[in-house]
């Protein structure tokens, strides 16, 4: 990659998060009253994180069986209101004792 497009790019990505940052600022200038709007405002972080995180999930072993036993796992371990340390212990374990009995067959 040459150095001009390593800084166009970088100048692009810099304005791109910058409006996404500054357009609530402007399109809502007082206190927002509308309970639907404050509710998505609310859930939209949760929203993105979840769309980023579980594609990521299911392709994180390059073996699904295991990835899904591990998702099961630690959606199990975080109903019973778990810390998020131990949802990922108990996942990843799962995720490689999976991967390892697959491996045998």
């Amino acid at each position: 990659m040459m150095i001009s497009n390593f800084f166009s790019y970088l100048f692009i990505m810099a304005g791109v998060t910058y409006l996404v940052r500054a357009l609530p600022f402007v399109i809502f200038k007082g206190r927002i009253e509308n309970t639907f709007i404050k509710s998505f405002l609310y859930y939209m972080p949760y929203a993105v994180l979840g769309a980023m995180t579980f594609p990521a999930i299911l392709f994180s072993t390059g073996n699904y069986i295991s990835s899904v036993a591990g998702l099961i796992v630690a959606c199990l371990v975080a109903f019973k209101e778990k810390s998020l340390l131990i949802v990922a212990i108990f996942a990843c374990v799962m995720a490689l004792v999976i991967n390892l009995v697959c491996m045998l067959f």
